[in-house]
């Protein structure tokens, strides 16, 4: 979901875009949503900013959507 959104700036993408699809797309919680994003971090796969207005996807994400 998060490779099909166009980054803002320096690889960036407001957290909002992903929630948005995760929320309403797919019928999930906000708990749901929140351990997504922290599964996705922990496996490398984001980087969360530390304002947590923004993820950047990281490489090994990039591989998974090929």
């Amino acid at each position: 979901m998060a490779a099909s959104i166009e980054p803002v700036q320096d690889g960036r993408i407001y957290i909002e875009l992903v929630n948005a699809p995760f929320l309403h797309m797919l019928k999930a919680s906000g708990p749901e949503f929140g351990a997504g994003i922290r599964h996705a971090v922990e496996k490398g796969w984001f980087e969360l900013h530390e304002s947590g207005t923004f993820v950047r996807l990281l490489e090994p994400g990039k591989a998974l959507t090929t």
